[in-house]
C-alpha cells in the first residue's frame, strides 16, 4: 500500500521529528512499564510476606458486649474448646498463654533480692502456662534464644516440665534434666509438683517484666496444663484460659474460620470475640504501599504529560506538512488514507520504543525500586526504633504514648523487591503506549478529513 511506504518515507525524511517522538514515547513506556513492574513486584513481596504471617486472629474478652462467667469476673473458656477451634483447617498455628503464680521449693533461689509482693515468700515468682513456648513472640522473633534441650510443645501438657532463663539456672547450678519442686499459687497450699528441666534460655534483657514488674531472670516457662493441675490440686481436666491466638493460612479466610469457631464453640465463646490483626503486615508491608502508590502517580503522570505532547507533536505535523495532503488529495488519494498514514507513522515510533524499554526496563526498575523502598523502610524503621514504651507501672495516657502503637517484634519493614519482566507486562504496556499514542495522533489527524486540496494549492491555508 502506498501510504504504508509513504510513511516509512516521511518518518525518514523527518529525522528530527521522529526522534523527538521517539524519545517522547520512549519516556512513556519506560515509566508505564516501570509502574506496572514495580506493582507486580511489591505485589508478590506482599503476598509473600502474608504467607509467612498469615493472619494472627486474638481470642480474647468482648470488653464491649456482655461478659461471660460470674458477674466481676472475667470469663474464661477451656483449653479443650480451644483446641477444638485450633484443630481447624485453616489454621496453621495456634497457641494460649496464661500466668499463674508459684514458689520455688527445696532451697532454690530467684535471681532478684526484691520480692514479687510485700506478702509473698522470697521465692515466689510467675510462671507463664503455654501451649507451644515456640510461639511466644520473643522466641518467634529470635528475641529469646534457646540455649539447651528443647521447647514446651502441645506434646507436653500431660507433663511437668519446665524452662528456665539461665541466670536462674546459673544461680541454682541447675542444667537439661535436673528436677526442680514448685509450689501452687496460694502460698499457704500444700500442693507442689516435681517438674524437669526442660530447657534452658537466654533472655537479654535486664529490665523487669512491663506487666508485672518480675525480674526477667525469674521467669519460668512451664505447659498451661501443668500448670493447671498445679493449681487445682493435681485435678485433670481443661485447663481455664482468658484467650488464646490463631495463625491463619490465609488472612482472607477470617470470617469463614469466625463462623467455624462459632459452630465449634458455641456458648463456650460466650464473653469473648475473635478480632483479626493485621498489625504485623501493616508494619512489614507499610514501604511497599508507600512505593507503589509513588509508582502509580508517577505512571500516570508521566503517560497523560506524555501523550499531550505527542497530540502536540502531531498537530505541529499537520500543519506543516498541509501543502503535502494538499497534493497527495489533488492527485486523487482519499482522506482516510492521509489519517492511515499518520497512524502507521506514530505505531511504527511506539514498537521501536516498546522494544528498547524493554531492554533495560527491568535493572532499571530494580535500581529505581530498590532505592525508594530502601528509603522508605529507613524511615519506617527509625520510627519503630524511636517508640518507647511507657514507664513501668504507667498505662501510658499520661505521657500521650498509646500502648496499642507499640512495634511488632520481628516484623521489620521489607526494603528489597526482586523485578521480573514478564511478557505478560510487556503486551499490557504496548497496549497502553499504542492507545494513547494513536489517540493522541487520530484527534489531530483527523483535521486532515477537513482539508480542501484547492484552498491549499492557491491559498496555501
Amino acid at each position: 500500500m502506498n501510504f504504508i511506504k509513504r510513511a516509512g518515507l516521511s518518518l525518514w525524511s523527518r529525522k528530527a521529528r521522529t526522534l523527538i517522538t521517539l524519545g517522547t514515547f520512549l519516556v512513556i513506556c519506560t515509566m508505564v512499564l516501570a509502574g506496572f513492574l514495580i506493582g507486580t513486584a511489591t505485589g508478590r513481596a506482599a503476598d509473600s510476606a502474608e504467607r509467612r504471617l498469615g493472619a494472627a486472629v486474638t481470642l480474647g474478652m468482648d470488653l464491649t458486649g456482655a461478659g461471660g462467667g460470674m458477674p466481676g469476673q472475667a470469663p474464661q473458656i477451656g483449653s479443650d474448646v480451644v483446641d477444638r477451634i485450633g484443630g481447624s483447617p485453616l489454621v496453621a498455628k495456634y497457641n494460649y498463654t496464661y500466668n499463674d503464680g508459684t514458689t520455688l521449693l527445696g532451697g532454690l533461689e530467684l535471681t532478684s533480692s526484691k520480692r514479687f509482693a510485700s506478702d509473698a515468700p522470697a521465692t515466689y515468682t510467675l510462671a507463664a502456662g503455654v501451649r507451644d513456648s515456640s510461639l511466644l513472640p520473643d522466641f518467634a522473633s529470635g528475641n529469646w534464644k534457646l540455649l539447651s534441650g528443647g521447647q514446651v510443645t502441645a506434646a507436653d501438657q500431660d507433663r511437668d516440665e519446665v524452662l528456665i532463663e539461665e541466670r536462674l539456672a546459673s544461680k541454682n547450678h541447675l542444667e537439661v534434666g535436673d528436677k526442680m519442686t514448685l509450689s501452687e499459687n496460694d502460698p499457704t497450699g500444700k500442693g507442689k509438683a516435681v517438674f524437669t528441666v526442660k530447657g534452658i534460655y537466654r533472655n537479654p534483657s535486664d529490665q523487669p517484666d512491663p506487666d508485672y514488674q518480675q525480674a526477667p531472670g525469674d521467669k519460668l516457662i512451664v505447659p498451661a496444663g501443668a500448670l493447671g493441675r498445679l493449681n487445682s490440686g493435681g485435678k485433670q481436666g481443661p485447663t481455664p484460659l482468658q484467650g488464646a491466638t490463631f495463625q491463619l493460612k490465609d488472612a482472607a479466610a477470617f470470617d469463614a474460620f469466625h463462623a467455624q469457631a462459632d459452630r465449634t464453640a458455641g456458648n463456650a465463646l460466650k464473653g469473648f470475640k475473635l478480632s483479626i490483626n493485621d498489625k504485623a503486615l501493616k508494619q512489614m508491608t507499610g514501604p511497599l504501599d508507600s512505593v507503589t502508590t509513588s509508582a502509580t502517580a508517577a505512571m500516570w503522570l508521566i503517560g497523560i504529560a506524555g501523550g499531550l505532547v505527542l497530540a502536540l507533536l502531531a498537530t505541529l505535523a499537520v500543519k506543516q506538512r498541509r501543502t503535502e495532503f494538499g497534493i497527495l488529495l489533488s492527485l486523487g488519494e482519499t482522506k482516510w488514507k492521509l489519517v492511515a498514514q499518520q497512524c502507521v507513522e506514530i505505531v511504527v515510533v511506539a514498537v521501536l520504543a516498546i522494544g528498547l524499554s524493554s531492554v533495560f526496563a527491568q535493572n532499571l526498575t530494580q535500581k529505581a525500586g530498590d532505592t525508594l523502598l530502601h528509603d522508605q523502610a529507613a524511615s519506617a524503621q527509625r520510627k519503630i526504633n524511636a517508640w518507647q514504651p511507657p514507664p513501668p507501672g504507667s498505662t501510658g495516657l499520661e505521657q500521650g504514648i498509646d500502648p496499642n502503637s507499640a512495634p511488632v517484634k520481628g516484623a521489620d519493614p521489607i526494603d528489597k523487591i526482586t523485578v521480573r519482566l514478564q511478557q505478560s507486562d510487556v503486551a499490557t504496556v504496548a497496549g497502553i503506549s499504542l492507545g494513547i499514542g494513536l489517540l493522541a495522533t487520530a484527534i489531530p489527524a483527523a483535521s486532515a478529513l477537513r482539508l480542501n486540496p484547492r484552498r491549499i494549492l492557491t491559498k496555501g491555508k
